[in-house]
């Protein structure tokens, strides 16, 4: 015969369980598992005569859970390779270098497909807490993460244009 007051504890605890788990997830959503990435290419061109500046393969972070957990899982960028965060909608938006390995550069691109902000991200010091992580802030409704200096490198600027392959991109308008 089954103890009716050892189940009721088991059940309260399962219960309780259950509600510390959907607060922690609902407090941090980068606990839930982010699943696979999808990959595209990211083509940068210059905003001027419309050369080529670079192409970079990401890996695309469309989701709540993917955006939050962004590189924060990965040891490291290959030449040509980098993420993009693709959001809703065009707005302001702040990035930060949560449990990065090493430092970025962070390109922010309007809904057009226009670079409007570019960002040099340092590592935070040592036992930098969450709270007191550097801010980058920009305006776009997409943002592509790359290696350290790849702007500099490729002679990428605000106003260079990016074009994105699959759904994801802005619509293309020749430019």
């Amino acid at each position: 015969m089954v103890d009716r007051s050892r189940l009721g504890a088991a059940v309260l605890a399962v219960a309780l369980l259950l509600a510390v788990g959907i607060v922690a997830v609902a407090i941090n959503p980068g606990l839930l598992p982010t699943g696979e990435y999808e990959r595209t290419t990211v083509d940068v061109v210059d905003a001027e005569d419309g050369e080529p500046l670079a192409t970079v393969t990401v890996r695309v972070a469309d989701t709540r859970s993917k955006r939050y957990t962004g590189l924060s899982d990965t040891d490291s960028l290959g030449p040509d390779e980098g993420m993009l965060f693709v959001h809703d909608e065009e707005d302001e938006y702040a990035y930060v270098m949560r449990e990065m390995a090493f430092p970025i550069d962070i390109v922010f691109v309007d809904a057009e497909g226009r670079i409007t902000t570019i960002h040099r991200a340092e590592l935070p010091s040592e036992g930098t807490s969450g709270d007191d992580l550097e801010r980058y802030r920009g305006r776009g409704r997409y943002v592509l993460e790359v290696p350290y200096n790849y702007t500099d490198d490729h002679g990428i600027e605000v106003g260079d244009r990016v074009r994105i392959d699959g759904e994801w991109g802005p619509p293309s308008n020749g430019s």
